[in-house]
């Protein structure tokens, strides 16, 4: 469920690309700090997207750290630390743990399990520290994993669970005169990711018998399936995008831009190349097929 919000670097220049890059780092090296180097393996674009999106907001003091890369030892790195960065690192291990027991629930996946088990103290400090945002991913989890079991079909209800918890990570603090705004582009963020995540992963799903809420539409229809599936994707960013334009953000807008009306369509993109590469191999396929049913029939002749 993770991976789906990021920049379109061929679309930024070379400044924003080293800012967005830096709060990238922040994030990797305050996980590392926080939690270890296994820390750093849950690592993920989404909560650099929340790094930069509250920085530009709040624009909270920021101190700038340079420092060698193991991935990347020829040349220093920059990296930013804050306050904000500081939340989102704890709200990346918060959310992966919930989402690596949900499904560890489901398929009894030992490597997560150990995953799991290696966060079990981290979790319950963090659950101590952000309750509201703890219960509320636990709650909409649960609510999830009961309406995929019972195969609800409602695209809107269970990307509506994932908007709800994205919608309270990406609020700090409930108080604040931002946070019903901060909510609203969070709730269609969350609905998008979702939807892109069972769009994705449609026919490993159909293959493993997995639940997906595509599956009945897909095969009913594709290319009706394919139209509707755009449109829902569109609508939700349309939302999203409309509540980051109500709020008052000057700095590290262009890069939020960047992500918002290019970046998360990346994935997308991507998967229409596979899907056309694999259509290509069956028409060849076929075509090859057919050419050898036709030579033969000849030679008979």
């Amino acid at each position: 469920m993770f991976g789906y919000v990021n920049v379109n670097r061929t679309d930024l220049t070379t400044e924003n690309g080293e800012i967005y890059q830096a709060y990238y780092c922040g994030l990797c090296q305050m996980l590392r700090e926080k939690y270890g180097p296994k820390g750093q393996m849950l690592l993920n674009y989404d909560m650099t997207f929340l790094i930069v999106l509250l920085s530009g907001l709040y624009e909270p003091e920021s101190d700038e750290k340079v420092f060698t890369c193991a991935l990347h030892p020829t040349r220093k790195q920059r990296a930013y630390v804050s306050e904000i960065v500081e939340y989102a690192a704890d709200m990346n291990v918060l959310l992966t743990y919930q989402n690596l027991f949900d499904d560890w629930e489901d398929d009894k996946d030992v490597g997560k399990r150990a995953v799991i088990l290696f966060l079990e103290k981290e979790y319950a400090k963090l659950k101590e520290k952000y309750p509201r945002q703890s219960a509320k991913l636990e709650e909409c989890l649960k609510k999830l994993s009961a309406a995929e079991r019972s195969g609800e079909k409602n695209i809107d209800v269970l990307s509506g669970l994932s908007g709800e918890m994205i919608e309270e990570i990406f609020v700090p603090d409930e108080n604040d005169i931002w946070a019903d705004e901060l909510r609203t582009l969070a709730f269609y963020l969350g609905k998008f990711i979702y939807i892109m995540d069972a769009y994705e992963d449609l026919d490993k799903d159909r293959k493993k018998g997995k639940f997906n809420p595509f599956i009945t539409m897909h095969f009913s229809d594709e290319q009706e399936y394919e139209t509707v599936v755009k449109q829902m994707l569109t609508s939700m960013m349309a939302e999203c995008a409309k509540s980051f334009e109500r709020l008052p953000i000057v700095l590290h807008a262009d890069i939020l831009r960047n992500i918002i009306y290019s970046g998360v369509w990346c994935k997308y993109e991507y998967i229409q190349l596979k899907k056309s590469a694999k259509d290509k191999r069956k028409k060849k396929a076929t075509s090859s097929k057919i050419n050898k049913k036709n030579r033969r029939s000849q030679n008979k002749e």
